[in-house]
């Protein structure tokens, strides 16, 4: 019977497929630059303006002809007359003529009939004369109108992530206000009647609601508000506190109750409420259990309440989600690419397999240790020891030691 079950069940590629083509992003907002900080763009952003927007010194010097000191050297020294003076913000108003220089800061514009900046470190100044020992090419240490931004240019597509370069380049571009997505408010729900919430004292066979934690922490990593809620497996309770968060919120993800058990009252909780459901357990593991569906046009993860199960359901499933309706171009975890230490062999090459692991440096890669490819016994200092996580993928019967395959960054 469970074979039977397990062929009927959903691939993970296609359940996230499925989530990420049902999310939408959600509204944008406009925020002063300064709040903008990891917000994804929701529009391309074109420059408003050229940075610099001079030709501008990158050294202290003088600007000069480069032609007049092209033969100059340690043995055959050139002599300029300074005939002015240019600061940044305070252009000079002379032009620069044969055997002239004008005395340049650093951004300052560079005066008419010049090509170079020769810096102070290559000249000798005496009064109104300076000594050139060096020469220099056109174009030397100045930085060209538009250099950094030109006006018009598209900076930013909608869908990028703002990171501190990002605000700096679009500060430049002339930017005080930006379209940002709305970071999703989400309801994280847990159900279990063993429960507790941290803090409290403990009490013979219940236990802390870790999982509330971990994910909450997730969230917060992406930017996301979260809201906590621990219930007792009661139908009504729970049924009380899914419409309700799915009212306040702009998505809900419940932890444990996904499973066929007698206290397991989640999904048909969401049937009731009339949720349309996408899929309920995948070809995934650990995380089989999980489902997603959309109750008033609100996104639902329903999450599996074991630790390891629960946190790679999130990662691979609901977090996706989340990021989408963040406006996220690219909703995944970060990767990058190891070296697998090890061999991983598949226990059903029909489904899709996790490990959690650690990285190692090595001479020429980044060695990936994964966590043997059962279920943990230290389930939550597994987690807490992971660096990352790769997938021996639907169709393979294993990874050999020294493949070198992607990993999904947790660090």
């Amino acid at each position: 019977m469970y074979d039977d079950m397990k062929k009927e069940l959903m691939g993970y590629e296609e359940a996230l497929k499925k989530t990420l083509e049902t999310i939408s992003p959600l509204g944008s907002d406009s925020l002063d630059l300064t709040e903008c900080a990891d917000r994804i763009i929701a529009d391309d952003l074109y420059a408003l303006a050229y940075s610099p927007s001079i030709d501008a010194s990158m050294k202290d010097g003088y600007a000069v002809r480069s032609d007049d000191i092209a033969s100059a050297s340690p043995r055959n020294r050139v002599q300029l007359n300074i005939i002015g003076m240019a600061a940044a913000g305070v252009p000079s108003d002379k032009a620069v003529r044969s055997r002239t220089a004008i005395r340049i800061l650093t951004g300052a514009k560079i005066p008419d009939g010049a090509d170079a900046v020769l810096a102070d470190e290559f000249l000798i100044r005496e009064g109104d004369i300076v000594t050139a020992f060096e020469n220099a090419e056109p174009g030397r240490n100045i930085l060209p109108k538009g250099d950094d931004v030109r006006a018009g240019e598209l900076i930013a597509a909608k869908g990028t992530r703002l990171s501190p370069g990002m605000i700096g380049i679009l500060a430049a571009a002339g930017y005080g206000r930006l379209p940002v997505y709305r970071s999703p408010k989400l309801a994280i729900v847990a159900t279990g009647d063993e429960l507790l919430v941290p803090g409290q004292p403990p009490c013979e066979g219940k236990l802390y609601a870790s999982n509330l934690y971990i994910l909450k922490a997730w969230c917060q990593r992406y930017g996301m508000t979260s809201t906590l809620s621990l219930v007792s497996d009661k139908p009504d309770i729970i049924t009380e506190k899914l419409a309700e968060s799915v009212a306040t919120h702009d998505a809900v993800m419940t932890i444990g109750g996904a499973w066929t058990g007698d206290k397991d009252f989640v999904a048909d909780t969401l049937n009731r409420l009339g949720w349309k459901q996408m899929f309920h357990r995948i070809r995934m593991g650990p995380g089989k259990a999980v489902g997603f569906g959309i109750l008033n046009d609100k996104p639902v993860f329903m999450l599996p309440g074991g630790p390891p199960s629960n946190l790679m359901a999130f990662l691979q499933i609901a977090l996706p989600g989340l990021l989408r309706l963040g406006g996220h171009k690219h909703p995944s975890l970060p990767r990058m690419m190891v070296k697998l230490s090890k061999e991983l062999i598949s226990r059903d090459i029909k489904w899709t397999h996790f490990v959690y692991g650690t990285f190692r440096a090595g001479n020429e890669h980044t060695f990936f240790d994964p966590e043997p490819l059962r279920l943990v016994a230290n389930r939550l200092k597994s987690i807490a020891r992971a660096e990352g996580v790769i997938a021996v993928p639907e169709g393979a019967a294993s990874l050999s030691a020294g493949d070198i395959v992607p990993v999904q960054l947790l660090v």
